[in-house]
């Protein structure tokens, strides 16, 4: 008994057509580039303002730029690149991107204001009695220099992608 895999079937067949699909859409392509740009480039941006690598910048959030910026601004940019802006699915992506953009800039950014403040409390509170607990993230939200940073990428990603695949 021998198998052909040159012409995938059935549920395999399925599989592959989903991911070179999903992986060849451009809307994807741009999402998914710029926020990787977005978020590799907290690194060496934190490490010129503080002289040392923070690797777990990678996977949080908060900080230069807004890798949730660029992510929708790329995603919408591209909806409205390859589906044309009169489409709904860029209407959509365009009033979502303000949503998660302004609850970048705003909502999450007083977040993480207010861990401060009651990080603050807490050591001049207990003052020379170390604690075991846990500090409050303080970089849950961005500034809107960071924010229009994380644009900035998705919008050249975006345009990358559209360039690249025309």
């Amino acid at each position: 008994m021998s198998f052909d895999f040159s012409q995938p079937t059935g549920i395999l067949a399925d599989v592959i057509s989903f991911f070179k699909d999903f992986f060849t859409n451009p809307v994807m392509l741009s999402a998914l580039l710029a926020w990787g740009i977005a978020q590799t480039l907290k690194m060496p941006i934190d490490y010129f303002l503080h002289k040392r690598w923070n690797w777990s910048l990678l996977f949080s959030a908060g900080g230069m730029p807004s890798s949730h910026s660029a992510l929708v601004t790329a995603t919408t940019l591209a909806i409205g690149i390859f589906d044309g802006v009169k489409s709904s699915t860029f209407a959509l992506a365009f009033v979502l991107s303000m949503i998660v953009i302004y609850d970048a800039t705003g909502i999450r950014r007083q977040a993480g204001i207010h861990a401060q403040k009651i990080n603050v409390m807490i050591n001049e509170l207990l003052a020379g009695h170390p604690l075991n607990e846990e500090r409050l993230a303080e970089v849950l939200g961005h500034t809107p220099r960071q924010a229009v940073g994380g644009m900035g990428i998705g919008i050249l990603c975006a345009i990358l992608v559209w360039f690249l695949l025309r």
